[in-house]
């Protein structure tokens, strides 16, 4: 059996490190390295491009970052739960996890309390950056069951872009395939606050129920309600 020498040892940008490492994005990385909050063997990292391996002492606020096996999760969210860490009066999605699975894994885009269908979940911060980030086009898409009947000039302007209420900017171009006459697939692929439901109201309907089929390359598939799985490699990729 060999041993590893110190050339042997694999290096990667400090940045690239504590994204996989941590809940911080690469973005917000740089952040804390200006913030003199990151340190390398007792001193101040000056750049996300410095190159560390896991010989190196890499601390966040003095507290020492050890790398870790990362986790992509997609579940088939059900209605009455929320997508956040705790609440007074719902349940968190996390609760349907096993606590090894739960404890640190964060949201990559959020569902309302009684949106139902898929959430994606990670620990990899980079990953879920690029997962929510619209310059990647990540569509999501919605099965939305509409109060009235859906016009034809109401899907040429979610098509095109709808003005929002309380909003200067158009909403980016969406798809929509019509499934009846009260039910549309949406594909959107920005995640603005309550977005479907306000991009709906905009041209005079209402959203009776709202399911999230799939985000980007991940889709919710036979995943029964409340149950959830492992990403594959191919799956994880998709956003890499």
């Amino acid at each position: 059996m060999g041993v590893t020498k110190p050339d042997d040892i694999k290096k990667v940008r400090l940045d690239k490190f504590l994204a996989k490492s941590t809940t911080y994005s690469r973005s917000e990385v740089k952040r804390l390295i200006r913030q003199k909050r990151i340190s390398v063997d007792g001193e101040l990292a000056k750049a996300a491009e410095q190159k560390v391996s896991r010989l190196n002492r890499v601390k966040l606020d003095e507290e020492l970052i050890v790398k870790r096996e990362l986790t992509y999760i997609a579940i088939n969210k059900p209605a009455g739960y929320i997508c956040a860490a705790q609440d007074e009066v719902h349940p968190s999605v996390l609760k349907l996890l096993p606590k090894e699975h739960a404890s640190d894994l964060h949201f990559a885009g959020r569902l309302d309390v009684d949106t139902t269908g898929l959430v994606l979940l990670s620990n990899d911060g980079n990953w879920t950056h690029r997962v929510t980030s619209p310059k990647h086009e990540n569509f999501k898409v919605y099965r939305v069951d509409l109060a009235e009947p859906i016009s034809a000039q109401a899907v040429e302007q979610l098509i095109s872009g709808v003005k929002l209420r309380g909003e200067d900017n158009l909403t980016l171009p969406a798809k929509v395939d019509l499934l009846t006459e009260k039910q549309i697939l949406l594909s959107i692929s920005e995640g603005r606050y309550h977005q479907v439901k306000r991009m709906l109201a905009a041209v005079g309907n209402h959203v009776n129920r709202l399911h999230r089929v799939s985000v980007g390359g991940v889709s919710i598939g036979d995943l029964a309600e409340g149950e959830w799985k492992e990403l594959d490699l191919a799956q994880v990729k998709n956003y890499l």
